[in-house]
């Protein structure tokens, strides 16, 4: 046990004492910070330049056919987001582009009248592909053109809005499982979730190559267990994944509560899905998937002699974690689905899947506990054929380990594990 105490001693602080450890984490904290920031920044210098200028925010609406029976005015009570200047006069298009450019209105819509057909002519100071009439604009002007036109066959003001109720959809499931929950912010999360897991594993593989290249573990080995090396290593590394993915969220929260508008971080996250149990199960959750894969990487990271062959033997873990992870996210889509209950079970994608099935208040306890020992087994085996392939792998300076050569270690009996 105090060997194992070393070792977790050992890999935090070295982790802690590296460079680009701390560099890239100051990086990320700055661009949350920044980042959150960007609207504020650039309110400060959209107010400076226009300060002492009103905003104008009118659009100039001509129909001089009257055409709408002077029903228009109805666009200013329909909270469009605009002010509407309507006009029965002819104004011709340089009038209109003179107003534009002079800041009197943002835009105009022209209407006119052509055989059977209604045409409008929208103008506006620039014309993009992503700049085109707003749909808002057309759904009011034909619910106004047929208002007018039915007022002129007699009909009255409350008889027209009679004929244009108010619908109200309600969504109801024939399921027993009611899911509760954003599930895009439920996705968005689970993203986190991984990205958390993958690159605090992923760390494990590199530190292992790393060291073994500089020969470190010549002497570590004479000293303790392949074992305990292993278990400190994955532990030490988790420990300061778990504090680094710990900051990153309070900050990226502490941003967000004073940074963003108030109300918005509430609007996003519905906080009274988080509940203590949660929290702790996600935490558990996040335990087990980082172990489940830092013992993968801990085995290839052995299988290597140069930190460069890092990535091409991390690469089959990879391929496993993102399967994992895509399996859980668009199962999201239907979250009471077969599909979603195999990967809340399924030991690659659970620990992605199975939190926020919790959250949406679907997973049933049984499910919880099945994921769970599922995990645990998968760690135990995974665990020790890790052990066992390292303990023999681990001084191998040569070329790398192959497959062949990796079942030859587990299959060997009298590995320095015994």
């Amino acid at each position: 046990m105090r060997d194992l105490g070393v070792v977790i001693s050992y890999t935090i602080k070295d982790m802690l004492k590296k460079k680009t450890f701390l560099i890239s984490n100051l990086i990320i904290l700055l661009f949350i910070v920044v980042g959150f920031n960007i609207p504020n920044i650039l309110n400060a210098f959209s107010s400076e330049e226009e300060e002492g200028t009103p905003t104008i925010d009118k659009v100039l609406v001509v129909d001089s056919q009257n055409i709408y029976e002077g029903v228009l005015t109805k666009l200013n009570d329909m909270n469009l987001g605009h002010t509407f200047e309507i006009v029965n006069q002819e104004q011709k298009y340089e009038e209109i582009k003179q107003k534009i450019e002079n800041e009197e209105i943002t835009e105009a819509l022209v209407i006119s009248k052509q055989e059977n057909n209604i045409k409008i002519q929208y103008i506006v100071e620039e014309l993009t592909m992503m700049n085109t009439m707003p749909e808002s604009y057309s759904n009011a002007l034909s619910s106004l053109y047929t208002d007018a036109q039915l007022v002129k066959m007699g009909f009255t003001v409350e008889q027209t809005q009679d004929l244009r109720p108010t619908l109200e959809f309600e969504m109801q499931q024939t399921s027993e499982e009611e899911v509760k929950g954003n599930v895009f912010v439920i996705m968005l999360l689970s993203l986190v979730l991984f990205y958390a897991i993958y690159f605090c594993a992923y760390q494990v593989s590199s530190s292992i190559t790393t060291e073994k290249t500089s020969k470190i573990m010549e002497t570590l080995v004479t000293s303790t267990k392949p074992r305990t090396i292993v278990l400190g290593k994955t532990i030490g590394i988790g420990i300061v994944g778990f504090i680094q993915v710990a900051v990153i969220v309070a900050v990226a929260l502490i941003c967000a509560k004073y940074s963003l508008p108030e109300g918005i971080l509430e609007s996003v996250l519905d906080l009274s899905q988080i509940t203590p149990t949660l929290g702790i199960l996600t935490v558990i959750y996040f335990i087990l998937g980082y172990a489940t894969f830092a013992l993968l990487y801990a085995l290839t990271g052995s299988t290597v002699s140069k930190p460069e062959d890092v990535q091409a033997a991390n690469g089959p873990v990879a391929i496993v974690a993102v399967i994992g992870f895509y399996l859980s996210y668009f199962t999201m889509m239907n979250p009471t689905s077969d599909l979603n209950v195999f990967a809340s079970i399924f030991p690659f994608s659970s620990p992605f899947c199975m939190p926020f099935r919790i959250m949406m208040g679907i997973a049933t306890t049984s499910q919880i506990v099945i994921s769970i020992v599922v995990l645990l087994a998968t760690i135990l085996v995974i665990a020790n054929i890790s052990i066992k392939i390292y303990s023999n792998a681990i001084l191998n300076y040569g070329s790398r380990v192959s497959l062949k050569d990796m079942i030859k270690m587990y299959r060997n009996k009298d590995d320095n594990n015994s």
